[in-house]
């Protein structure tokens, strides 16, 4: 994705923590035209550390075409949306500025490894299971081996390397002068507005905004 320097992210626990608050993603592969094909689905994130990095588990329908295109090209694309708000130019001391869209967002390169027997499909969806509710494990055992057979014929499971990773936490950094009223209004605001504004303050631009106040 385009990413100004100010924007550019490289704390990677940054990343891993909003591909965890933020698990529903879209997965872009190649089709077999050659045009992009897009399923929305929650990720897992499994962080293997500084050395393994990070890789992505989920699955998706057998009668999704999603599966076969990894299989054939297994390069492709997971984008992850964080919270993200219209930005009005009125926060600006001038008139002349237009308005601009403020977010979060992780992007992962990745290379997929497709899981098809049933062993290695059900290890994926306990693991799902435990990430998503715990709880529901044992209902899950107690369907019986029959049932759950017969569910994971219907899935194929796929674990995605990720290769290359982009963070950008776009929050207009570069112009302190709209920083204090920019948080006024998101700290107040909705969800994603008071997301950002909590952001904001990690980032240090709710200091800048007070001192902007104070002058």
């Amino acid at each position: 994705m385009y990413m100004p320097p100010h924007f550019n992210s490289q704390d990677r626990a940054i990343a891993a923590e909003l591909v965890r608050a933020h698990p529903f993603a879209s997965l872009i592969s190649t089709d077999d035209e050659g045009l992009p094909f897009v399923t929305h689905l929650p990720l897992v994130l499994d962080d293997r550390g500084e050395e393994g990095g990070f890789a992505l588990l989920g699955h998706c329908a057998k009668p999704n075409p999603q599966w076969r295109h990894l299989q054939a090209r297994p390069k492709a694309v997971a984008t992850f949306l964080g919270p993200h708000a219209y930005m009005s130019p009125s926060v600006y001391p001038d008139l002349a500025r237009v308005p601009t869209w403020n977010y979060l967002a992780v992007h992962c390169t990745v290379e997929a490894r497709l899981i098809e027997t049933p062993a290695e499909k059900d290890a994926l969806l306990k693991r799902l299971i435990g990430e998503h509710e715990p709880a529901y494990a044992q209902q899950w055992r107690d369907l019986g081996e029959e049932f759950q057979l017969k569910m994971l014929g219907g899935i194929v499971g796929f674990e995605l390397q990720v290769t290359q990773l982009q963070c950008k936490l776009k929050l207009n950094q570069h112009r302190r002068e709209a920083h204090a009223a920019t948080y006024a209004r998101y700290s107040t605001g909705t969800p994603d507005e008071q997301a950002l504004a909590a952001w904001m303050q990690r980032l240090g631009m709710k200091t800048d905004a007070a001192q902007a106040q104070e002058n």
